[in-house]
């Protein structure tokens, strides 16, 4: 299986991106995906999830009412949508996706992408 994460680069305080992951896999599609970040010199942090079937997502605080995470299982893709983005957004983006059920969004995830990097100008 194959995450394949796209849509990072550089963009000033206040800006947006859409992040994109694609799974090479349908079976991504049954469960749920999740992104995550790892800023330099620090842990990689959960930042939002989404059920299969798009009804249920989860959201770290820090990115709570600027982001927005969404999946098309027909495309096999997740995509983490950032508004007003803040210097501190500045990491490596990581999706994340699942071969099994789960009812916790926040971890246990054990499909991983290459990571996408995002970096915030102040």
């Amino acid at each position: 299986v194959q995450l394949q994460a796209s849509g990072g680069g550089l963009v000033q305080a206040g800006g947006s991106l859409t992040l994109a992951c694609a799974a090479s896999e349908r079976t991504l599609s049954k469960y749920a995906m999740a992104w995550f970040r790892q800023a330099p010199g620090k842990e990689r942090e959960f930042v939002a999830a989404v059920s299969w079937s798009g009804a249920t997502t989860a959201y770290a605080d820090s990115v709570k009412g600027r982001s927005t995470i969404s999946r098309d299982n027909d495309k096999n893709t997740v995509y983490l949508q950032m508004n007003s983005l803040k210097y501190e957004d500045t990491a490596v983006y990581y999706c994340a996706g699942r071969t099994f059920y789960s009812g916790n969004l926040y971890d246990g995830y054990d499909e991983w992408g290459q990571g996408t990097l995002v970096t915030v100008s102040s």
